[in-house]
């Protein structure tokens, strides 16, 4: 599977209102919930998820097909930057790019603006904790104590921990940019320990500090009931061998803090690259490593739920067309 090529673009707690867990899943390796690679086939559904989430893939989903293919092409237009009649690697690898800077942007824009609408130079732990999680002040030990508060009480103290982590200058105040990294801490190499910790956490199921490999292929891969292991589809069987030649280096049964960071967070790895080699993998009918728009447009349903296009995010704008 490619899943942990990918990194998703996580948005903390939702303001005004009752986090949501689902929005707590690790960032570096969860896109969707289907499989990149279906019984060794590619699912097209993954990068619609990955990239548009699932609401705004389905709004795609909806669109007749030469409708996409006509907005498909104005967005080829944009990415063929010099005007060859050509989409190159390097110019769908820095449009990857600009389209990923421009969505962090726009979301620190508008969480900065709803937690700090008098534009103070600092949002401080206190206001934040007001603003997300204040409704836990009305709630009983009771409450506290069920699967739900506790829950929320799980999420208060790692946004607490993100925080701390966050604060460049210790004042439990952040910064527009610190503010930044605490919301997309994936995007931030100074928070890679924090993402590296809450991913351990999630996988980590009977809390010992270290991924097992049944753990490991349990966060990705849910057996039918009665299934066994011998009824596995091949990726997952792929997994195991990953977890056992690669995940596991010093070779004890299970990956550590430091082996779940090079699996996660590999150094030197170019998301926006990886995802560029995808595309150009999957389209370029004559192999000759670009792309026309003849090629891009025949392929329009893996391009339009692609983070290349950003087309979820066009179809909000309305300015594109």
């Amino acid at each position: 599977m490619l899943t942990t090529l990918f990194v998703a673009l996580a948005v903390t707690a939702v303001f005004a209102g009752v986090p949501n867990p689902e929005e707590t899943k690790r960032l570096m390796d969860h896109l969707s919930d289907a499989e990149h690679y279906r019984n060794e086939h590619h699912n097209k559904q993954f990068d619609h998820d990955a990239f548009l989430g699932e609401d705004q893939a389905k709004t795609f989903d909806q669109l007749p097909p030469e409708e996409s293919k006509r907005r498909l092409g104005i967005i080829v237009d944009k990415i063929d930057s010099d005007q060859d009649g050509f989409v190159s690697l390097v110019e769908l690898k820095d449009w990857i790019r600009y389209t990923q800077k421009r969505y962090i942007e726009e979301d620190v824009d508008r969480h900065w603006q709803q937690h700090n609408p008098n534009n103070e130079e600092f949002i401080t732990w206190e206001t934040y904790r007001k603003n997300v999680y204040g409704f836990m002040n009305d709630m009983t030990e009771n409450e506290l104590r069920n699967n739900e508060g506790f829950t929320y009480s799980n999420l208060l103290k790692r946004d607490r921990r993100r925080w701390v982590y966050a604060d460049s200058d210790k004042d439990d105040a952040l910064n527009r940019t610190d503010f930044a990294g605490f919301l997309h801490p994936e995007d931030h190499g100074t928070m890679r320990d924090v993402v590296v910790l809450e991913t351990l956490e999630d996988i980590d199921k009977d809390k010992d500090g270290k991924v097992s490999l049944e753990e490991y292929i349990g966060d990705m891969y849910k057996p039918e009931e009665g299934e066994s292991e011998e009824d596995e589809p091949d990726w997952v069987k792929q997994e195991r061998e990953q977890f056992a030649g690669y995940r596991d280096s010093d070779k004890d049964g299970f990956m550590d803090e430091h082996e779940v960071r090079d699996w996660i967070a590999p150094a030197e790895f170019d998301h926006a690259e990886a995802e560029a080699r995808h595309l150009v993998f999957e389209a370029d009918a004559d192999a000759d490593e670009k792309l026309t728009k003849a090629e891009i447009l025949d392929k329009y349903d893996l391009f339009v739920g692609s983070q290349a296009t950003d087309f979820g995010e066009a179809l909000a704008r309305h300015d594109e067309f």
